[in-house]
């Protein structure tokens, strides 16, 4: 039988202009992430590709209990995470990303627009993730032709010692003819695959924490930095060798397993 895999869009190999990236949140998984992508940037430039420009998007602040869990120092306390992190990533690598004060979902359309090639979501609650889905779908049916153009959706989320990363695509990617293998060209969506179980996440309690150690009663240590590197190796699986296997996976720190999304 023939394998199941998805072929990365040409662009996203082979783009004129750095691709842009929009990165939603920037708390405990968000942080990581970035960083990640910095390193993700450098090792395409060095390969020739153009890299990347992110936004990153978040109105939260820095708090003490954040301190630790998140990569964050105490003289940070009180600024916006997304201006930390951006300002961190720019002078440390030499990028010129930015950063955006306010939440995705409130930006208006035109006056700072959220279009990209990739989108990260890194949010805490399924309220976040549909809103995001809608505004992806209104984006994908009007963008055909656009050097903007969105291709993929890579959701990465968590519990206290679970976490899960989910990559969509955003409309359909065309695949070529393929003798050897089953090319895969819609990737549905989070909100589409496990609309019940996101509506019933919601219903537990999100209240923030007041300290790093009734923080960590909510989340393990090293759950953030686990999902956020596991959905970076995905992501550079899709730019380095042009076509994936899996569409994600779910991980389990107090099993230590991780268990593949496989494509259908």
């Amino acid at each position: 039988m023939k394998a199941t895999v998805h072929i990365t869009d040409n662009y996203i190999i082979n783009p004129p202009n750095p691709l842009t990236v929009d990165l939603v949140g920037a708390g405990g998984t968000g942080s990581q992430m970035l960083t990640a992508l910095a390193r993700v940037n450098h090792a395409l430039l060095a390969l020739g590709h153009p890299g990347l420009i992110v936004n990153v998007y978040d109105d939260d602040r820095v708090s003490y209990a954040n301190l630790g869990r998140q990569l964050f120092s105490e003289s940070e306390v009180g600024f916006f995470k997304s201006v930390i992190l951006v300002n961190r990533m720019n002078r440390f690598f030499g990028t010129n990303w930015k950063a955006k004060t306010h939440r995705f979902a409130d930006t208006l359309y035109g006056e700072d627009s959220y279009k990209a090639n990739l989108y990260i979501t890194c949010v805490d609650t399924a309220k976040s993730r549909f809103e995001i889905s809608e505004l992806l779908y209104d984006l994908g049916s009007n963008s055909r032709h656009d050097r903007e153009r969105p291709f993929y959706w890579m959701d990465l989320g968590n519990s206290r010692d679970t976490g899960q990363v989910i990559l969509s695509t955003v409309g359909q990617i065309k695949q070529p003819a393929s003798d050897k293998f089953n090319p895969v060209a819609e990737l549905p969506f989070i909100t589409e695959m496990f609309r019940e179980q996101l509506e019933q996440a919601d219903q537990s309690d999100d209240t923030p924490s007041c300290s790093l150690a009734e923080a960590l009663t909510k989340q393990d240590l090293f759950i953030n930095s686990a999902v956020a590197n596991l959905g970076a190796s995905l992501l550079w699986q899709l730019f380095r060798e042009g076509m994936i296997f899996n569409r994600g996976m779910f991980i389990n720190l107090k099993t230590f397993i991780t268990q593949p999304l496989r494509l259908v």
